[in-house]
């Protein structure tokens, strides 16, 4: 499985943005797809998640109301709506797939990712 996530740039603070992730060489319908962000010296860290159907997403608390996933299995793809964007949401943020039905939390949990589309918020 690639994935490939697009869509971010640079925006103000208080924007909205929505990035994109697709993926190629087999379909990830029964898998569980989520999205990780990694600021500069900071590690990588949880934003949302979502399983194989689309039901159950999970965020993480600083995300909850502002951000929200979803996937499109007819296109092999996931996408992460962004809203009341912060500067401390400036970070390269990375989709991911898990061989399972269901979402986690941990990175460790997901067996591909895709290169990262930088998103950048300015005050």
């Amino acid at each position: 499985v690639q994935l490939q996530a697009s869509g971010g740039g640079t925006v103000q603070a208080g924007d909205s943005l929505r990035i994109s992730c697709v993926a190629s060489g087999s379909s990830v319908g029964n898998y569980a797809m989520g999205w990780f962000r990694q600021a500069p010296g900071k590690e990588r860290e949880f934003v949302a998640a979502i399983s194989y159907s689309g039901e159950t997403p999970g965020y993480a608390d600083s995300m909850r109301g502002r951000f929200s996933i979803s996937r499109d299995n007819s296109r092999n793809a996931i996408f992460l709506q962004m809203i009341s964007l912060r500067p401390e949401d400036t970070a390269v943020y990375y989709c991911a797939a898990r061989r399972s039905l269901w979402p986690h939390a941990n990175a460790r949990e997901y067996d591909f990712w895709g290169q990262g589309t930088q998103v950048t918020v300015s005050s």
